[in-house]
């Protein structure tokens, strides 16, 4: 008789802890990267007109450009672009700094999205590589040019991978490879002039 009594107070348990606070700010992440996203795909081209502010303009258009997650944004181009009128090896060490910070939308749809990508199988192949190497993923994904960075941050954000630890791994990983980005455009702009001659 006990048992029977105690099944309703289960469930009302049960209920309480899927509508807890965490499941609250789980929906409020997912809606901020649904509107950045959104936000980003109605004013590419205001985001591209950033770049004209130097150093700053580089840091806005690369959190902007790698903050999508729905459509992707070559904000390389501007890395590039920018690495042909001012200093390659600084606009790398700021575009990398704001990627970085950007790819926090991916983490919180992973924090926040949980239940949406759980059946997705790259997402749940990051999950695993996360668990047994968490940071060295991050960097790695982070320095090699590739779309999976934001299904690691998705992954990162599931697992509660702590914040600062991502943010460390993910710019040590995006400096070196924004820089090359800038070299790219620097040398670009070299060969060109040597080939006019």
């Amino acid at each position: 008789m006990p048992a029977i009594e105690n099944r309703p107070q289960q469930q009302t348990i049960n209920k309480r802890r899927f509508w807890s606070k965490e499941r609250y700010l789980q929906i409020l992440a997912l809606i901020c990267v649904v509107a950045l996203s959104v936000f980003i795909l109605f004013n590419r081209d205001k985001i591209a007109a950033m770049q004209t502010y130097s150093y700053a303009g580089v840091f806005l258009v690369s959190l902007i450009t790698c903050s999508t997650i729905v459509v992707p944004v070559p904000g390389w181009i501007v890395t590039a672009a920018m690495g042909t009128t001012l200093n390659p090896i600084l606009v790398g060490i700021v575009s990398g700094i704001g990627g970085t910070i950007g790819e926090m939308a991916g983490y919180l749809l992973g924090y926040g999205g949980r239940l949406v990508i759980d059946n997705f199988n790259a997402y749940s192949r990051m999950v695993q590589w996360m668990k047994k190497w968490g940071g060295i993923t991050i960097f790695v994904l982070a320095l090699i040019p590739n779309p999976a960075f934001d299904v690691a941050g998705a992954a990162a954000g599931s697992l509660r991978f702590p914040v600062w630890k991502f943010l460390l791994y993910g710019t040590l990983g995006r400096i070196p490879k924004h820089i090359l980005f800038a070299y790219t455009g620097y040398w670009g702009i070299k060969l060109l002039s040597l080939s006019v001659l």
